[in-house]
């Protein structure tokens, strides 16, 4: 009952950061799994779906946009993370997290595993539950504003995305203690 716990969004400039925790079986069956930055996007929905199916017990959470303000993205990504493992409907022996931090006041016995999901399964599958779950919130914004390319760039500082903050302005679910957000509000009186 080992909890594997990753998290996705930190560097965005728009949207939420999310977390999620996963409790896989002794006899899983996911042949494809990986670090999610080592998946193509359809090999990641795919996993995200067998996961689900598979898993003793998953968990998606997030922290949103004003939560990030209030706390910053480490403090919101360690919320998130803790958030996941309470959401779970098991109770972890024991909680593998990527990284090299742990969240505050877990309640179970936890680790910090650098570069985790690239060693442990649980946490891999994590780490694509998270990633998913982030891109979906890019997919919905793209519908609402498509002339950003969130579809494309998924939030990310990328030239398109930078070129259509100073055409478009900023939306509120951009991340405004974000160097770029914070440079674009002190130019336009923001």
């Amino acid at each position: 009952m080992i909890a594997g716990v990753d998290e996705a969004g930190r560097g965005p400039l728009i949207g939420s950061v999310f977390a999620a925790a996963v409790i896989l079986p002794s006899d899983f069956d996911l042949p494809h799994l990986n670090d999610s930055k080592k998946l193509s996007e359809k090999k990641r929905d795919i996993l995200a779906t067998q996961i689900k199916e598979q898993a003793i017990s998953f968990a998606v959470a997030s922290a949103n946009v004003a939560e990030i303000a209030e706390l910053n993205i480490l403090h919101s990504a360690m919320l998130a993370m803790k958030r996941a493992v309470l959401d779970l409907n098991r109770q972890p022996e024991k909680v593998l997290i990527d990284g090299n931090r742990i969240p505050p006041d877990l309640p179970y016995p936890a680790s910090a595993v650098i570069g985790g999901d690239a060693l442990h399964p649980s946490i891999m599958a994590a780490s694509i539950l998270a990633k998913t779950a982030r891109d979906k919130e890019m997919y919905d914004l793209d519908q609402q504003f498509p002339q950003y390319g969130f579809a494309k760039h998924k939030g990310y500082g990328t030239k398109l995305h930078l070129q259509a903050i100073e055409k478009y302005g900023i939306l509120p679910e951009h991340r405004r203690d974000f160097a770029p957000i914070k440079k674009w509000l002190v130019e336009h009186g923001g």
